[in-house]
């Protein structure tokens, strides 16, 4: 089984050497890694010559273009049937690629979804992955695939028209899932199949992040995921639009009526515990957990703002 592992980058300089040392170091070799640098302004290209005069199989195309453009032209360059893809600021666990395309061994899937852990070198950041992907014990079968550790065939890939290319913010990964999942695609998922994703460094890195997936939700106009229900993005984006509003209510409706300030208070008490608390499930740690109420304020004025960007430029 011939495998290509697909990478689109831009500014990568301080994260694209570990994810090449980690692919280079597989316990299964890749056949061939293609990656398409977006523009970037830094030692991003100048750091992949460096790897391409090591090792012989690694191409490179430079192209001034979206993200989901970029995915599409790594794949066209690509020469074997089975695509693998991961992202610069991830780096792969030695057994990643083994493990994630172990399923096409016995035919009849489309794409393997593999998964994540995401990592931080303090509370803070560890913190920040409760708001920003998925946690071990939430993998299911209805987990969709993440452009973190993903592969596909060719075939599906040419099937679905590959990425939509007029996403030009974050979420075209949402897309493509949305496409397989209407397509019928056969979707195999593979905890084991880990990368080492890096949650942001700092507090306004998080707002940024999350504003941009934000707006690239809203502006698939996805409201109904086969996969999720009424639970997608925009479902939940429109849920925090309605604490907020409510919140404004009650605190409106106290200059008249004090018992609407207890209100308020009380509402704003139980809120601020809940995101202390759902931090506090998931690692256990205090001192982790205490970023969840500044944290939770952060993501809700980011998704906000996201939203309704996303909105007023459609």
């Amino acid at each position: 089984m011939n495998i290509s592992i697909c990478i689109t980058v831009f500014n990568e300089e301080g994260t694209i050497s570990a994810l090449l040392d980690s692919l280079v170091n597989q316990t299964k070799k890749p056949d061939e890694i293609v990656i398409v640098d977006g523009g970037s302004t830094d030692r991003t290209v100048e750091i992949i010559n460096h790897y391409q005069k090591r090792f012989g199989d690694i191409k490179l195309l430079k192209e001034k273009c979206t993200r989901a453009k970029g995915r599409n032209l790594s794949v066209e360059l690509a020469r074997n049937e089975i695509i693998a893809i991961t992202d610069a600021g991830c780096v792969a666990d030695k057994n990643w690629l083994k493990n994630l395309v172990g399923p096409f061994a016995n035919g009849g899937i489309d794409v393997s979804a593999g998964f994540y852990r995401m990592t931080g070198s303090n509370p803070f950041r560890r913190a920040m992955s409760v708001f920003l992907g998925t946690a071990p014990r939430n993998f299911n079968m209805t987990f969709l695939p993440s452009t973190r550790s993903v592969a596909f065939t060719r075939k599906i890939w040419v099937d679905i028209g590959g990425f939509p290319e007029g996403m030009k913010e974050a979420a075209e990964d949402t897309a493509f899932n949305y496409k397989l999942v209407n397509f019928g695609a056969k979707i195999s998922r593979v905890k084991s199949a880990i990368v080492e994703w890096g949650m942001p460094k700092t507090l306004k890195d998080f707002f940024w992040k999350t504003f941009a997936y934000a707006k690239g939700d809203v502006k698939l106009k996805i409201w109904i995921f086969p996969e999720k229900g009424i639970m997608s993005h925009n479902i939940k984006v429109l849920s925090v639009f309605f604490r907020y509003l409510i919140g404004i209510l009650l605190l409106v409706f106290s200059f008249r009526t004090p018992l609407f300030f207890a209100v308020f208070a009380i509402c704003l008490f139980a809120y601020l515990f809940w995101s202390f608390r759902k931090v506090f499930l998931e690692f256990g740690d205090w001192k982790v957990s205490l970023w969840g109420p500044i944290l939770q304020i952060t993501s809700d004025m980011a998704v906000i703002g996201g939203f309704t960007s996303g909105i007023l430029s459609r």
